[in-house]
């Protein structure tokens, strides 16, 4: 592997590039590629931290046009939540943690739309237009699937479609899911009917407590989505396509998990 420097922050470093390369697909059909997949994967990355539009791509990276067609290539073969799920065994077992989680935390988050278009809906609780974001992160906060819907989707009848496509290895161990007051009612029954070991324990506020509270546990997901907020792409959903969001915010976790195995010098 050729010595790259990173042009900006947000470009992979050498180590990173090394633990990443491995997973980009390889079509054994087609036209020979021309271009970097590193440089393609440093351009998504620069837009996901930067907020820029694909067109805005500095010139130091490849057209923005081929660069959103592996973004929506890999998007709809599901390659970024295989990325994700890679790097967050590695980074649990580097914590000296089993692969897979025995619990884990779900929670959801309003976020405005903006006039790209798209699915949408009007979140009455939180006076939002726009989608919801739903995620569900094991005990260290590292995502373990993520569901974007319309804002008015009920948290309850979420969590079950997120539940409904987890990849399988991850009932292996998961035995509680902790969750909010949200969640309470079907969502609770119906995991108990559905996955017999697994146990959904709704964590309250106090009542009698005034101002911050931490909940136990609830901390771990609202942190998650503070993770999130650190990149400008994820400010408000910008994405026409709900499986381009969540492809988003799977790159977050990405880019997230590879500093933690390979932190930058």
């Amino acid at each position: 592997m050729s010595h790259e420097e990173p042009v900006y922050a947000s470009d992979l470093t050498d180590a990173q590039w090394t633990l990443i390369e491995p997973l980009i697909p390889v079509y054994p059909w087609g036209r020979p590629r021309l271009l970097s997949m590193r440089h393609v994967v440093n351009a998504i990355l620069y837009l996901l931290v930067t907020g820029c539009q694909w067109a805005m791509l500095p010139k130091d990276y490849p057209n923005h046009n081929s660069v959103y067609h592996h973004f929506r290539r890999w998007s709809r073969e599901g390659v970024w939540e295989q990325i994700n799920t890679v790097l967050r065994e590695q980074v649990r077992e580097q914590a000296g943690k089993k692969a897979q989680p025995s619990a884990a935390s779900v929670d959801s988050q309003s976020v405005k739309t903006t006039a790209v278009g798209g699915a949408r809906g009007f979140d009455g609780g939180k006076q939002v237009k726009g989608r919801k974001r739903h995620i569900l992160v094991d005990t260290l906060g590292n995502l373990l699937k993520v569901l974007v819907t319309v804002a008015n989707m009920n948290d309850g009848k979420a969590a079950m479609e997120l539940l409904k496509t987890l990849p399988k290895i991850l009932f292996k161990r998961l035995k509680r899911i902790w969750a909010d007051g949200g969640y309470r009612g079907e969502f609770v029954d119906w995991v108990a009917k559905k996955f017999k070991k697994i146990v959904v324990d709704i964590t309250l506020r106090s009542d009698d407590l005034k101002g911050f509270e931490v909940i136990p546990w609830r901390w771990v997901v609202e942190r998650s989505f503070a993770w999130l907020g650190a990149y400008r792409r994820l400010s408000k959903d910008y994405e026409f396509f709900t499986e381009h969001s969540e492809s988003m915010i799977y790159l977050a976790s990405i880019h997230r998990l590879l500093r933690r195995l390979a932190p930058a010098e």
